[in-house]
């Protein structure tokens, strides 16, 4: 008896919740509740517009209008500061609407997402060593524009995220090289080597790719790798001829160019 009745009371307090008379949108059609949080939106309201999207879909959770709102919200999300919602919201809709006529921009929005995750990879380096940042972001950012570009080759929004791919690759290779110059500093040559190795692999044409390979040959002469350090010294000289660190002392006594190079 006692379950019955707390049950029909939880069942009032969710029907009483459901007619809040304090709820403007109650009695709004699916047009007229699009059309409030689209002009929130618009007008840079994000948090009301959010609210309005997700009463749209809840109310009418078919049709174009909840489409659109699914999309849009992302977008709230994203101006409103929230990465991780808006993330969700993107790849919930490229999930359900695969064929979309603006699935292309639902690649290109989780790319920007990512892109400006001012707590991610790509934000402020102010006060933090870079190697204590998480590349996820740009890495995330990267394959979703990458994946933009490979099934909407004729996408407007295609020749941006060529564009900003470019970036990242340019950020990503540097990273890597960061990482290698802070392991060199310690001592901990094969992790610096290996750390370079993984920028020429993934980044092959990234220009601090001529300061991982000096690190390269540094670091296999300390280890005594002789034939490992001539081949990178070769593989340098034959991609960057002109290098400064060609230059000088330059390759032909590495740790003074090595300490040269980190105390510029």
């Amino acid at each position: 008896m006692r379950s019955s009745v707390a049950i029909f009371l939880v069942f009032c307090l969710c029907s009483c919740s459901a007619l809040d008379p304090a709820d403007e949108t109650k009695d709004w059609s699916v047009a007229k509740l699009y059309s409030e949080a689209k002009s929130r939106l618009d007008s840079g309201d994000y948090e009301k517009a959010i609210k309005f999207y997700e009463k749209l879909e809840s109310r009418f959770p078919y049709g174009r209008y909840a489409q659109q709102a699914q999309l849009e919200v992302a977008y709230a999300h994203f101006k409103y500061k929230e990465p991780a919602s808006a993330i969700a919201a993107v790849e919930r809709f490229i999930k359900l609407h695969p064929n979309h006529a603006n699935v292309d921009y639902a690649y290109y929005l989780k790319g920007l997402v990512n892109f400006n995750d001012d707590l991610g990879f790509l934000g402020s380096y102010t006060g933090q060593d870079m190697t204590e940042r998480d590349p996820k972001a740009a890495r995330d950012a990267f394959e979703a524009f990458k994946d933009l570009t490979t099934r909407f080759p004729d996408s407007k929004y295609a020749k941006d995220s060529i564009q900003r791919m470019t970036y990242l690759v340019s950020s990503l290779a540097s990273h890597e090289i960061h990482v290698a110059k802070y392991y060199m500093r310690r001592g901990a040559f094969v992790a610096a080597a290996n750390r370079v190795q993984f920028a020429l692999k993934n980044y092959p044409q990234a220009l601090s790719n001529e300061e991982g390979l000096l690190i390269m040959v540094n670091a296999y002469d300390k280890l005594g790798m002789t034939d490992l350090r001539n081949d990178a010294e070769r593989v340098m000289k034959t991609n960057f001829p002109n290098s400064k660190y060609l230059t000088g002392k330059g390759l032909d006594k590495p740790w003074w160019t090595f300490w040269q190079l980190w105390n510029q």
